[in-house]
């Protein structure tokens, strides 16, 4: 079974003002204004999906009849883009190609390609970066900081159990005479 969602990109339908459909819209879908100048972004929205063939028309027919065009997609169709290859390069020199210095040879990446879609890959120069070895340090070695000149020798440490000097808590006042009060 079919399914179909309606997609909305702004366009209306001919001889419709854009304020009117735009009021018609807000009142259909119960909408603010801002969630309507979505609608309107040029960006195609999704505002259905997941429907059956029926319900996809009354769909569109009921915001054709409110101004907007809206676009009914058969979401289970398949979508096929035909690719055509460009043909091999002739084999010539390349001028662009910048020769790497003798003192670092670099590997060059060897494609043997997959399928017919790969193949026109083939032929790309490509350097091989191979993979690194399990455990290498991949990032270079940060230089070492020296340690801070820091001048200690006013500081001392108190022995164990000292009392460092925490203040000490104020005496707890002498209770109020509650002796005259009586409960009537």
């Amino acid at each position: 079974m079919a399914r179909y969602e309606i997609a909305f990109s702004g366009e209306l339908v001919p001889g419709a003002q854009l304020d009117v459909v735009q009021a018609n819209l807000a009142k259909l879908f119960q909408a603010d204004a801002q969630r309507i100048a979505l609608l309107f972004s040029g960006r195609r929205v999704v505002i259905k999906n997941n429907l059956d063939e029926a319900a996809a028309e009354k769909y569109r027919s009921t915001l054709e009849r409110a101004g907007a065009r809206v676009e009914v997609v058969d979401t289970e169709a398949e979508l096929v883009e035909e690719i055509e290859l460009a043909p091999p390069p002739a084999a010539e020199p390349d001028s662009r190609v910048i020769s790497q210095p003798a003192s670092q040879p670099q590997r060059r990446l060897q494609v043997a390609p997959r399928d017919e879609y790969m193949a026109a890959f083939a032929d790309v120069d490509a350097p091989d970066f191979g993979v690194a070895a399990l455990g290498t340090d991949l990032q270079e070695l940060a230089p070492e900081v020296p340690e801070p000149a820091l001048d200690l020798s006013q500081f001392s440490l108190a022995p164990v159990g000292s009392d460092m000097g925490q203040a000490k808590g104020q005496p707890a006042s002498p209770a109020p005479d509650t002796s005259h009060l009586k409960l009537v």
